[in-house]
């Protein structure tokens, strides 16, 4: 419960959303989630290692928040179960390695 509460802070009073949003999150553990979960559908989709998601000149993602959207969104959708600081971590990794929102 104190993590949604905390993540609902987040999403509500940012002013560096990024930076906030990922301030505690771990973007190697982030890592070791997608390539375990996420390269294969990706790679399937979009060709060699599946980054082309990402780097895509016409990605859905726009902001930080919608990152973490996108990335609750698969989790759902795929059933992984993952915990609210899996999404956040994912999503930080990403944000690291590809989009790099402010």
């Amino acid at each position: 419960m104190r993590t949604l509460i905390a993540l609902l802070a987040i999403f509500f009073c940012s002013t560096t959303q990024a930076e906030t949003m990922f301030a505690h999150a771990d973007a190697k553990a982030g890592k070791a989630l997608l390539e375990k979960h996420c390269i294969s559908c990706h790679a399937s989709s979009f060709g060699g290692d599946g980054s082309g998601i990402y780097t895509r000149e016409d990605h859905k993602v726009k902001s930080a928040k919608g990152l973490v959207t996108q990335v609750r969104n698969c989790n759902t959708m795929l059933g992984l179960k993952w915990f609210d600081e899996d999404e956040l971590n994912v999503a930080a990794y990403l944000n690291q390695t590809y989009y790099q929102f402010k």
